[in-house]
């Protein structure tokens, strides 16, 4: 079922319900990142969040406002309503969401792990859930997911080494092929400049491309051809460790499977993870999510380790905020803060402070914000200077972002 999802200035239409349910991969992809990397146990990671999730956290203004414009999500399930709805509407600000049946869900991925959640009763109780009001998603489906390790996409820019989200995922493919061709240039980039690699990058979109993402050696082809895919945290550590670290429901098929704290996704129903059409992805074939955790390396040191929210934007925020980082010289607050702008399907949506001038005399069409706007991602940034070592952080406003230092 399609909703209209409105940002104020632009507004989006995604799909929800039984229909748009795919196999979700967080719980996998945690498990293996934390027996790969962890250092704390998985018990003791998951309480904090649990107890949260169980007493409850008190409704941020940003937070307000994603409520208020998902509201036709939420609202379209008795189950969804009860849970994002306690008071017959969406929540506002100063007022506490709660979700105990998640809590028991993170408590149980502590002691288990992801089993319970691929074949065990969750598992089973999803798969019932979701079939019973006409989705696809089956018990095979769960059981055949696993998290896959892969090797980066590895670009050059400005004499750094930019690593992010490898196919066949399209969202890092087409950010390095986007910085690959900024790197050509000798001055900073400007907004014309910004706008013809975005416009670049998502030509590249094509049916052969998104065929080829999942063979071998598709990166190194692609690349070499033309050379010569939400919440994202990002952590910088005084060891020298990073970690970028993107998940996303899509917007939520608003299915919630009572008693299992599970609000299934709607990744069957994004448009941007199916351009050719929704349901033309072969069987046991992963969707091209635009999600890129990325970092930045100088001298094989992390020097700036980010990610975004923000659909089909997300590429195109971190585009901006590596340029403002190396090109520009702030630091990561400023960089992450400063304005944006995204072309798509031969439009500018641009932000309040971005030049459009130039943009309009080479022939965009421009669709201007009256202010910042989550339409245009929320990147998570943190960065370590270069010279005196020092780290600094960017939480997007435009999300509710924070910075953490401890």
């Amino acid at each position: 079922m399609p909703v209209d999802v409105s940002f104020g200035d632009a507004v989006q239409v995604f799909n929800v319900g039984a229909a748009s349910c795919g196999v979700y991969g967080t719980a996998a992809g945690m498990h293996a990142a934390a027996e790969r990397f962890g250092s704390i146990r998985l018990p003791d990671l998951c309480r904090a969040a649990a107890e949260l999730a169980r007493r409850g956290l008190e409704v941020n203004a940003q937070q307000a406002y994603l409520f208020e414009i998902l509201a036709p999500i939420t609202e379209h399930t008795e189950q969804s309503r009860a849970l994002f709805w306690p008071e017959g509407r969406p929540l506002r600000e100063g007022e506490t969401h709660r979700d105990p049946d998640l809590a028991d869900a993170l408590e149980r991925f502590g002691a288990e792990g992801p089993a319970p959640f691929y074949s065990g009763d969750i598992a089973a109780a999803v798969v019932e859930w979701v079939g019973a009001r006409g989705g696809t998603l089956t018990i095979e489906d769960l059981r055949a997911y696993a998290a896959v390790p892969r090797e980066p996409v590895r670009v050059r820019y400005r004499g750094r080494d930019v690593l992010t989200n490898p196919p066949p995922s399209a969202g890092g493919t087409l950010l390095g092929y986007a910085l690959a061709l900024l790197d050509r240039g000798a001055g900073p980039p400007r907004e014309l400049d910004l706008a013809r690699v975005m416009e670049e990058a998502q030509r590249e979109r094509t049916p052969e491309f998104l065929d080829g993402l999942g063979e071998p050696g598709f990166l190194d082809t692609f690349m070499a051809s033309r050379l010569g895919s939400t919440t994202h945290i990002s952590v910088l550590d005084a060891d020298g460790w990073a970690c970028a670290a993107t998940c996303t429901n899509g917007e939520g098929s608003g299915l919630v499977v009572p008693g299992t704290g599970v609000h299934v996704n709607n990744m069957m129903g994004e448009q941007d993870l199916s351009p050719l059409g929704f349901f033309t992805h072969a069987p046991g074939q992963r969707l091209p999510s635009m999600m890129a955790p990325t970092v930045v390396l100088a001298d094989r040191d992390p020097e700036l380790v980010l990610g975004s929210a923000g659909s089909n934007r997300i590429r195109s925020a971190l585009l901006q905020v590596i340029v403002n980082v190396i090109d520009g010289g702030m630091d990561a607050a400023a960089a992450v803060e400063a304005p944006r702008m995204h072309w798509e399907d031969g439009v500018v949506y641009a932000e309040p402070g971005i030049d459009t001038a130039a943009l309009s005399a080479a022939g965009y069409a421009i669709a201007p914000f009256r202010e910042r706007n989550l339409f245009f991602g929320g990147c998570q940034a943190v960065e370590r200077d270069r010279v005196s070592g020092e780290l600094s952080g960017g939480g997007d406003p435009r999300r509710g972002g924070a910075v953490v230092v401890a």
